[in-house]
């Protein structure tokens, strides 16, 4: 079997004509909808488990099931609960007026990949509430007991729908837990209680600016730069408690789980026995980590250490620093030898080294282009040679830092690396973005073609090699390989990108200019899922193969409103389907996920 198509699964517990009725129902009942800058948002009762006068769990999906409202015309898909939101304060409903006159005259969302209705179409509509704890339905296999713990996902979810510009990396985020336990499933879907969220909430409005789609050109930066300085200095909030979104990723370090966004500090969080999850707080680990991190960390396996950096448009434009094993935060390594803000999304470590890429993402550094041109702050240099920068992970300085240039290598994701030839050379595994000037304008021009990059660290040669001509990206491996040589790969299939519609796994060992897949799995028409993450069937077992395990996700049915959580056999040619779960409510698409096991989450 090739695919999980609507057919196989979904349509056996939804069937079209059930959906169409209750579409029309729903549009007809008495209840208002909702209208937001075009946007529909149905109010309903909050989502409960429903069971017969027997106790007994029902087959099909709760009534309450978000379905989706969707208008071709204005490619508008929410389907989400509006909140019961407190009373604006006086100054909170002024600076709110004064911020609709720049989002109508100064700065429309004029283009698509700032336009709410098109950035939050389909499934990229936020979910409104969040849906505490939930007995989830199996409708196909079992959840083998090893996979016992809980997947986390992480994702942008605006708290309120945007009234101006808004950008996908611009939303609030908000976890999506399926905890595991003998067999049974449950999800949970909180938002991270950032500073942002928790000022925002209060306020009843949004407060603080998007990053990613606030400053389209001079006159959007200057309006709403001068709107941000009156907001502060009104007292409605401090930047310097954080304006991070925590929305990119999760990270288990240190005896803690993190919420990360690299725009600020991370975020801990716990999930309770229940399966409920819960901010703790912004960690910045004794006051020795400031501003910000990664979103992307790596902790070697065998040691227990975490690697980090951080990044920005003043020098030092990047920091490296780590974690030992016991948590303690030590030394920064500035390296000023990066000399241009780059967007710096990820990084790779080896038993020996950390890899960081020089793209030519980066900040726009000359005003007139912003006068003259308009757009975002974050632009292409076209110009610029992308260079890999190589550094002794254990370096106490920038000293031993060594520059790589690389012609036409954009990566901003690392997928693994390792020391080859006596430490002599590393290898890195990484998808080059072949149109890097789409990235934030055009995901869907976004072609990402999986290389594998030898570098000679003795001579200075850089080899190339293509790994896999598709377009794939948000590749993982098993973790516990990571930083040491890998052969097995699973990344998501953009169709376009930022849509997945299957996973493939790659055998990076195979022939160079072999194609490398050697197992695929197509989610079916109309269904998209999100980044696979491989979870070992033995993690405690170092014998096991290193496929020896699952690949786990949610993949959404946009014909049917239906989410899934699907658990496939890594092992398998196909990528085989061991248990589909039916989850009791959507789960819009997201970024980057974790699996926790059961022994980690009883350490939170």
């Amino acid at each position: 079997m090739d695919s999980v198509s609507s057919s196989s699964f979904i349509s056996t517990f939804s069937p079209k004509s059930s959906l169409h009725q209750s579409l029309l129902s729903r549009q007809s009942s008495s209840r208002p909808l909702l209208r937001i800058n075009s946007a529909v948002v149905e109010e309903r009762s909050p989502i409960s488990n429903p069971s017969d006068n027997n106790g007994r769990r029902q087959t099909t999906l709760p009534p309450s099931k978000p379905k989706k409202l969707y208008n071709r015309t204005n490619h508008t898909a929410l389907s989400s609960p509006a909140k019961l939101r407190p009373e604006m304060t006086l100054a909170t409903a002024l600076f709110t007026a004064v911020e609709d006159v720049i989002n109508t005259f100064i700065d429309p969302p004029s283009r698509p990949s700032v336009d709410p209705k098109h950035v939050l179409s389909d499934n990229f509509a936020p979910v409104l509430d969040e849906l505490p704890p939930t007995e989830c339905e199996i409708i196909h296999g079992s959840l083998p007991l090893s996979l016992d713990g809980a997947y986390i996902r992480n994702g942008p979810n605006p708290q309120f729908l945007p009234r101006g510009p808004y950008h996908l990396f611009d939303g609030d985020g908000m976890l999506h837990a399926i905890r595991i336990h003998r067999g049974k499933a449950t999800l949970c879907s909180r938002y991270v209680k950032t500073y942002k969220y928790n000022v925002e909430n209060k306020n009843g409005a949004p407060v603080m600016v998007n990053v990613f789609s606030g400053f389209n050109g001079v006159p959007a930066s200057l309006a709403r730069g001068a709107l941000t300085a009156f907001r502060v200095l009104a007292g409605q909030y401090n930047p310097i408690n954080g304006i991070g979104l925590a929305n990119t990723s999760l990270a288990f370090f240190c005896n803690r789980l993190f919420a990360l966004g690299e725009s600020d500090l991370p975020y801990a969080v716990r999930l309770t026995s229940d399966g409920d999850i819960e901010t703790i707080g912004r960690h910045d680990f004794d006051g020795k980590v400031a501003m910000s991190m990664t979103a992307h960390p790596k902790t070697d396996p065998e040691t227990g250490e975490t690697f980090a950096f951080r990044y920005g448009p003043i020098p030092p434009f990047l920091t490296f620093f780590r974690f030992d094993s016991a948590g303690r935060k030590q030394q920064d390594v500035p390296v000023y030898s990066m000399t241009s803000p780059s967007f710096l999304h990820d990084f790779a470590i080896t038993k020996s080294h950390a890899i960081f890429s020089e793209i030519q993402l980066g900040m726009r550094m000359n005003p007139m282009d912003l006068v003259l041109e308009g757009g975002s702050p974050v632009g292409t240099d076209n110009g610029k040679t992308p260079r890999l920068g190589v550094i002794p992970r254990y370096a106490g300085d920038e000293s031993e830092m060594k520059w790589f240039e690389v012609p036409g290598f954009n990566i901003i994701h690392a997928i693994n690396a390792w020391d080859e030839d006596d430490g002599n050379s590393i290898v890195l595994i990484a998808p080059n973005i072949m149109s890097i000037e789409h990235t934030l304008e055009r995901m869907d021009l976004v072609h990402a073609l999986v290389e594998k990059v030898k570098i000679d660290l003795v001579t200075g040669i850089v080899t190339r090699h293509p790994i896999s001509a598709r377009n794939l990206d948000f590749a993982v491996i098993n973790p516990a390989f990571t930083g040491r040589r890998s052969r097995y790969v699973y990344a998501a299939i953009g169709d376009p990108m930022p849509k997945i519609s299957g996973v493939v796994k790659l055998d990076v060992t195979k022939e160079d200019r072999d194609d490398c897949t050697v197992a695929r799995r197509m989610y079916g028409p109309g269904c998209y899922g999100g980044e696979p993450f491989f979870v070992a069937r033995d993690p405690g077992n170092a014998e096991a193969e290193e496929d020896d395990g699952y690949v786990v996700t949610y993949v959404h049915d946009e014909v049917t409103g239906e989410s899934k959580f699907l658990v496939m056999d890594a092992k398998s040619p196909e990528l085989e389907i061991v248990a589909a779960v039916r989850l009791p409510r959507r789960v819009p698409y997201g970024f980057h996920g974790l699996f926790v096991k059961e022994s980690d989450l009883n350490k939170l």
